[in-house]
């Protein structure tokens, strides 16, 4: 359950801490106090999509943490290292910055907002007003369906088969073309591999002469150079060269050794740089008598970088790209040359894909129609209980108007049918359901549909819009029946559903200091007295509206009783 709130600097809250019940909370207030800005901060507590401009005027920031009791013991706990404290509590904490970035917390260590978006799914539920908006959609149906259904795996089954049919058809339609087509395409390859095969082109080749064709350029600065630093080592019949000044400097030391030890250790320094100098000589040697340059070399290295040059404009950057090119064009011809083979090939494959498909998706039917016909059953229970007994819900299935009857969802096509009164047709939801019994309709499949989930929290915000007198009593006592099993927190402008919370919050707005500020304050019987009796007429509140109120009271506790009497 959420145990504790905290909002900072969200919107009007400026600084807010809301200490929820276990149970049924409810929250009331008048339109554009803020409590719309709580169910955000709730959002944004789950990981839900969020905006700088929830940021209150003047604020470089925004904080908001939550403290969750009570939780089960999630695999996404485990798998992410992190849970509850040693005393059951786990907290989390978003803060949202002022240039967008947003920097999330689960059990003090840092988590991206996809991971808490993921764990938040596991926490809490919120339906707003726009799940009704849903229920009309009938592509949303199927989904409803599915939830309720616990098809997951019979579902993730059915998308592998329907995958690899979607593969081989994906192959198949690359082979399949037209004759002329064909013909134009392997004209177009046998040229571009005949013109990639006579350049004969070698990995690494551009290098290599790019690297000889700066030598051949440079070539009279470069045999000068060697010639000169051969002349300074080896020297010529007119002057010695450092080699042999080196030798007759060790020799002379030498001779000095025999009088002064120092003189002799010096003459064994000399003798490694002569040693040293000797094989640089012979190299500089080496470079020099290797320094031959045919004639014309240069122009024909010039013509074969041009002809890369050429090529690289059709085929690729590098020649290593081009060859890759070649490979690839060697493929592609070798598979339309075979291209009956393998298309006869790949059209059993499909034909067994589509085959292997079609039972999973049988299956994943049979699934659905077991579980459309509990969903009905329950469906019909839960309206009974909301004071909808002639309401009539059926799931319809019809086959998916697809290839092969089947797309990525299966291969039926669901929407919920509902009459609404005695000897009425049943026909699609969307067309005669009111705004009242949208609500309650919604009401009833989200109950539904939460009793198969972990989720411990349902956050209800206005969802009874078009509610009231009986069916607002009704709708009520539900959300206490739901209280029963899961915390359930509402926002409500109904006193009969404010009346049958275990504890109830006033959204209150005023000013100070030219600023608008929003508290949330958990209110004492007296207050509550005061608050349903607002709902009940406005803002001039009569000794009859008050004694009114506390009917409601004592009349929303004698239900509960009376419920946790008939379940003892």
């Amino acid at each position: 359950m959420l145990a504790l709130l905290h909002i900072e600097n969200i919107a009007v809250i400026e600084s807010a801490d809301i200490r929820f019940a276990e149970g049924f909370n409810a929250l009331t207030g008048e339109t554009g106090a803020g409590k719309s800005i709580v169910v955000d901060a709730i959002g944004a507590i789950i990981g839900e999509r969020t905006s700088r401009d929830l940021i209150r005027t003047g604020a470089k920031s925004a904080l908001v943490s939550a403290v969750f009791a009570g939780l089960p013991a999630l695999s996404w706990f485990q798998e992410n290292g992190t849970g509850p404290d040693e005393d059951g509590e786990l907290l989390i904490q978003r803060e949202i910055q002022a240039d967008g970035k947003n920097i999330c917390r689960i059990g003090g260590r840092p988590f991206p907002v996809s991971q808490l978006r993921t764990l938040g799914r596991q926490l809490l539920n919120i339906h707003g007003q726009h799940d009704g908006q849903q229920l009309l959609d009938p592509t949303c149906h199927l989904d409803y369906l599915d939830r309720f259904s616990g098809t997951e795996e019979v579902l993730r089954a059915y998308r592998e088969a329907y995958e690899k049919v979607r593969g081989i058809r994906r192959e198949m339609d690359r082979l399949q073309m037209d004759e002329a087509e064909k013909a134009r395409r392997l004209d177009s390859l046998g040229f571009q591999i005949g013109e990639l095969e006579r350049a004969d082109l070698q990995r690494g080749e551009e290098e290599a002469l790019t690297a000889r064709r700066s030598v051949l350029r440079n070539a009279g600065k470069l045999i000068d150079a060697v010639e000169r630093a051969h002349l300074a080592l080896s020297g010529d019949e007119d002057r010695d060269g450092g080699v042999a000044l080196l030798m007759e400097a060790e020799e002379a030391l030498r001779t000095a050794g025999a009088i002064d030890s120092s003189a002799a250790a010096l003459a064994g320094q000399l003798t490694e740089l002569r040693c040293a100098a000797d094989d640089a000589a012979e190299q500089v040697r080496d470079l020099r008598d290797s320094l031959d340059f045919e004639p014309g070399e240069l122009d024909e290295l010039e013509g074969r970088l041009d002809l890369l040059h050429r090529l690289k404009k059709k085929y690729g950057a590098t020649v290593e790209d081009m060859l890759d090119y070649l490979d690839q064009c060697r493929e592609e011809l070798e598979r339309i040359q075979f291209a009956g083979d393998v298309l006869s090939r790949l059209e059993k494959d499909f034909a067994g894909a589509v085959e292997e498909a079609g039972k999973r998706g049988g299956a994943l039917s049979r699934e659905r129609k077991k579980g459309a016909k509990a969903l009905e059953a329950r469906i019909q229970e839960e309206l009974r209980q909301l004071d909808m007994p002639k309401v009539r819900f059926q799931v319809e299935f019809a086959p998916k108007a697809a290839e092969h009857g089947m797309d990525e969802t299966g291969m039926d096509e669901v929407r919920f049918l509902m009459s609404a009164n005695v000897g009425e047709d049943l026909k699609p939801i969307q067309k005669i359901a009111s705004g009242g019994e949208l609500a309650r309709i919604m009401l009833a499949l989200k109950n539904v549909l939460a009793e198969n989930e972990d989720v411990t929290t349902l956050v209800f915000d206005e969802v009874d819009t078009g509610v009231s007198g009986r069916a607002a009593q009704k709708v009520a006592e539900k959300m206490a029946d739901v209280a029963r099993h899961k915390q359930v927190l509402c926002v409500t402008h109904l006193p009969q559903i404010a009346a049958m919370a275990d504890a109830h919050f006033s959204v209150e707005k005023g000013e100070r200091g030219g600023r608008t500020y929003t508290a949330v304050e958990r209110l004492d019987r007296e207050r509550r007295r005061e608050e349903l009796a607002r709902l009940t007429g406005g803002a001039h509140i009569t000794p009859a509206m008050l004694a009114g109120a506390e009917e409601l009271l004592a009349a929303a506790e004698d239900y509960k009783r009376g419920e946790a009497w008939v379940n003892e």
